[in-house]
């Protein structure tokens, strides 16, 4: 019988011949968890933790859902592996599946194993398509670590690539940004002016096949883009033969109150890219999703893309039992009754520290921003403290709530805050109860 690892021992093996990814070895001390159900993980030493952002805001089903896990069980004794140029039965439910949910208009799919798969495909097919190079994306974005995706990324998570995996023909404009506009303007007198820019970038650019867009930003703050702003993108594209890739990544499957975040707008993307939780990541799955147009080009023009994993069966199972399980429970209408109760608390929160710039989201995808100082809007730390390695203040505060039994992503100078859609009101209590209480570290450094 092999010898039974202590947790320690898992700990010092994980670190000694594993990445950390986007951090130092040295700083990396993974806590080993070994279950989870519902909203909380368990560790080694049975403590338990509730997951305030999904992990990477992908657990959206929570943990130890049955009907996921049988899927996954299912499939692997029925078939566990077969090559792309071959079908399943699960591919074909689940591509039924899929014209239930997603934006009206998009009818053909390429499912591979990752958003930053879904965005690699994305890129070459608007390619392939338009004939023409350039991709506009924005600063404060993240598409994916892979060549083309970290290329594509707007913030300093591509710095350390460049120049060598800097993607050819990728340019990067103003985020939208309304809390801290980078063009320094104010909505509504500013007329959108960042959809006026793009327009001037795709004029002045010229060879602009797509511009790529999160259609709520991420990672980077869960910035939510005004009333208008999608409309007046998608015309902008429309009279300048550019196609509009929404990555809805992290934003889809019910974290905003809708199906996907851009159903917000009533706009159609031609080409929408997604993962998490599509499988509420139980399974690696990525999904490219086209418009009709792009689908017809491919009939007479080679679609030259794939790789060994694409529909790999283990993976579709999970999808259907996902969407399934999401329409059982409601989610995509309970992430909006639930989501306003968290919005309140999060509004009550920012009234009483001083700390807090901002607080903004839709559905259970919010963001709380901190500053020293409220009226200049200020930020704690810069990017170059991150890439040195600096416990950064959000750190300090994250490192405080997962003592306290809570975990809480951290990132640069704001918390993601995105549970999973199962997430109860007194779990939302629970974890806001300490945040409240750890604001205190910045609530100190506050200038003045």
């Amino acid at each position: 019988m092999a010898e039974t690892l202590s947790s320690q021992q898992v700990v010092d093996i994980t670190k000694q011949h594993n990445f950390g990814t986007w951090r130092r070895g040295k700083q990396w001390n993974p806590l080993h968890v070994v279950s989870g159900d519902g909203c909380w993980f368990t560790d080694a030493n049975g403590k338990r933790y509730l997951d305030f952002s999904a992990q990477l805001m992908c657990v959206n089903l929570g943990y130890n859902n049955q009907a996921v896990i049988q899927s996954i069980q299912q499939q692997a004794a029925e078939l566990a592996y077969i090559q792309p140029s071959y079908t399943t039965t699960a591919r074909a439910e689940l591509s039924q599946l899929l014209l239930e949910v997603l934006p009206k208009g998009l009818t053909k799919f390429f499912f591979c194993t990752s958003g930053t798969d879904a965005n690699e495909a994305a890129f070459k097919v608007a390619r392939m398509y338009t004939g023409k190079t350039k991709i506009i994306g924005r600063y404060r974005s993240y598409h994916g670590s892979t060549a083309s995706s970290i290329g594509a990324t707007g913030d300093a998570r591509r710095w350390p690539s460049e120049p060598r995996s800097k993607l050819p023909g990728v340019v990067f404009s103003p985020e939208v940004n309304c809390y801290k506009c980078p063009l320094k303007h104010s909505y509504p007198e500013c007329g959108i002016a960042c959809a006026d820019y793009l327009e001037y970038m795709i004029q002045n650019e010229g060879d602009v096949a797509a511009v790529l867009a999160e259609t709520v930003v991420g990672t980077n703050g869960v910035l939510i883009p005004p009333p208008g702003y999608y409309q007046k993108l998608r015309r902008i594209c429309d009279e300048n033969n550019v196609l509009l890739i929404a990555d809805e990544v992290m934003a889809g499957w019910g974290r905003t109150g809708k199906w996907f975040a851009i159903d917000h707008w009533g706009v159609q993307p031609d080409i929408l890219t997604t993962a998490k939780g599509i499988t509420s990541a139980y399974v690696p799955l990525g999904l490219m999703a086209v418009s009709e147009k792009i689908s017809a080009f491919f009939e007479d023009n080679l679609f030259a893309h794939g790789h060994t994993y694409e529909a790999h069966p283990l993976t579709l199972g999970p999808a259907i039992a996902t969407i399934r399980e999401m329409q059982r429970l409601n989610l995509v209408e309970r992430a909006v009754e639930v989501g306003a109760y968290l919005g309140e608390k999060l509004q009550a929160l920012k009234a009483k520290h001083k700390s807090i710039g901002d607080v903004r989201g839709l559905g259970l995808f919010w963001a709380v921003e901190l500053v020293k100082d409220q009226a200049k809007k200020t930020p704690f730390n810069v990017w170059q403290e991150k890439l040195d390695g600096k416990t950064l203040v959000v750190d300090q505060i994250a490192g405080k709530m997962i003592a306290s039994g809570i975990f809480l992503q951290a990132w640069m100078n704001h918390f993601v805050i995105a549970p999973p859609l199962i997430v109860s009101k007194e779990e939302i209590d629970f974890a806001l109860t300490a945040l409240d209480e750890h604001l205190a570290i910045a609530d100190q450094l506050v200038a003045g």
